[in-house]
């Protein structure tokens, strides 16, 4: 793909998040809570009073611990700077200078995108998810163009 005139590129800093991911994960979290707290208020208090603090606090924990990926999950975000692309990827963040990225791939029915490194490593970039369709496309095609415009400097 040739490289994108300057106008196409996008002003720096720029942030991708992606968004099927999140409206998910907050849709999907929402319906939870309010099923869990509609069962447990649709409880006689007999039935209530038999749950002991233990099994209370399982619940609990787990409710964290799924609230804890959901978060992670929707934290995911690829921000251009101008002198290095940002990778946030649940709890884990990569700063990389422009000079360390060589392409980026989304191929047809990949779930995210790829980073290759000039190390000869790759990583995910899970901002631009799949299911996003043209979102993610966008995403990728404006990313390719910073990179090549710095591969263009060199």
């Amino acid at each position: 793909m040739p490289a994108a005139s300057e106008s196409s590129l996008p002003s720096l800093p720029h942030t991708w998040r992606p968004l099927g991911v999140r409206i998910a994960v907050l849709g999907f979290g929402l319906m939870l809570v309010v099923v869990c707290a509609a069962a447990w208020f649709g409880f006689d208090e007999s039935v209530r009073d038999r749950f002991s603090l233990l099994q209370r606090s399982t619940v609990l924990l787990f409710g964290a611990g799924a609230a804890l990926c959901g978060w992670a999950l929707a934290r995911a975000r690829v921000t251009a700077e101008m002198e290095a692309l940002v990778v946030v990827n649940g709890f884990r963040t990569r700063e990389l200078e422009w000079a360390e990225v060589l392409a980026i791939h989304l191929p047809e029915g990949a779930p995210w995108a790829t980073l290759d490194l000039a190390d000869g490593t790759t990583i995910s970039a899970m901002a631009f998810q799949g299911s996003d369709g043209r979102r993610a496309v966008d995403g990728v095609r404006a990313v390719r163009a910073l990179i090549d415009r710095e591969t263009g400097d060199r």
